[in-house]
């Protein structure tokens, strides 16, 4: 009995190049940016817009602060009412300091 001939292999003969070996692509799952293309680096939370309006409102509260400090007596053996509790500490400081709180608040929510 004779041995059975092995299969014979084709060969194909091409002119182009062979491919190289491809890399599978990276799997894509959800993208949260919504900036289209552009990274998330360089996207900040506000535009220039608000974060002058929050330099504003940290403005008003600081001088909230400087009109509200003071009250040194001339003399330690006088008291003054109207020097500690003024207009200005008790009445008008505080009010600049809401309004700095409200531009901060605005300056927050702007769109």
């Amino acid at each position: 009995m004779s041995k059975p001939n092995p299969p014979k292999h084709k060969v194909i003969v091409t002119n182009t190049p062979a491919k190289e070996k491809e890399t599978p692509a990276p799997a894509k799952g959800k993208s949260y940016r919504t900036g289209g293309d552009k990274p998330l680096v360089n996207q900040l939370v506000y535009n220039r817009q608000n974060y002058y309006w929050m330099l504003l409102g940290v403005g008003l509260i600081g001088l909230g602060m400087i009109l509200m400090a003071g009250g040194h007596m001339p003399s330690p053996d006088v008291w003054d009412d109207s020097i500690i509790y003024s207009w200005r500490r008790t009445v008008l400081a505080p009010f600049v300091i809401l309004a700095g709180l409200v531009v901060e608040i605005y300056a927050i929510f702007k769109r």
